[in-house]
């Protein structure tokens, strides 16, 4: 066997290995799921938290939840839940919001979702569905996960991800909370006090996005004010 042909042999394992690093790294990019165009803000009283959708994966979820947010049903809603590491989880809107709803926001609260389950791991910043025992139970309640928790993979929906406000999560991570039973929950109530969506396709104009969000500030200060004379 000549030198040259040795050389040649000894990079086929080489060359082989290569091919495996890059068909890894094809799946890796292959199973992230692709992110829609549209954005939503919650505006809390700790700042400001927005996410996107995955459509692919949970259409109907997603769906379902955008609906909630154009009709206003989050505003006025609260983070129930909150342990560090874990999740922080928002409340059902037919319970938590302060205040009332009108028709068609409780109905479309009240509809049940059959449960989209995929292989979308559960790590920081993944939107998931809360649900009951029933694998067809969710409703309008879901968590923000703030910390890699594989026991959840494919129990429960993953329907989004945050895309901006980790410096708000960090926050709330680091409020007071008290423990009831499996719940971790704040010792103050973490208020919604409003929300608006946008799309990142059609909307670029940061000078537009704040002026709505200026505008939003007014409108949940007005609905504060409509629950006060609703229950003095």
């Amino acid at each position: 066997m000549t030198g040259r042909w040795k050389r040649e042999m000894e990079l086929i394992p080489l060359a082989f290995q290569a091919c495996l690093l890059f068909w890894a790294m094809s799946s890796a990019v292959a199973l992230e799921p692709q992110m829609g165009s549209a954005r939503v803000v919650f505006q809390t009283n700790y700042g400001d938290i927005e996410f996107g959708f995955y459509p692919t994966v949970a259409p109907r979820t997603v769906e379902h939840i955008f609906k909630l947010v154009r009709l206003g049903c989050y505003n006025t809603n609260h983070f129930f839940r909150v342990d560090k590491g874990f999740v922080a989880q928002v409340a059902d809107v037919a319970g938590g919001r302060s205040a009332p709803m009108n028709e068609l926001q409780r109905t479309e609260a009240e509809k049940t979702l059959k449960g989209e389950f995929s292989d979308v791991k559960h790590v920081r910043g993944i939107l998931s569905m809360g649900r009951y025992s029933d694998p067809d139970s969710a409703q309008s309640s879901f968590s923000i996960l703030l910390g890699d928790a594989p026991h959840l993979d494919g129990q429960y929906a993953v329907f989004g991800k945050v895309t901006k406000g980790d410096e708000t999560l960090k926050k709330l991570e680091e409020l007071p909370t008290r423990r009831e039973g499996i719940f971790v929950m704040p010792t103050e109530r973490i208020t919604i006090l409003s929300s608006y969506y946008y799309d990142t396709e059609m909307e670029t104009c940061e000078q537009d996005r704040s002026v709505l969000k200026r505008r939003l500030a007014v409108s949940a200060i007005e609905i504060e004010k409509q629950r006060m004379k609703c229950f003095p």
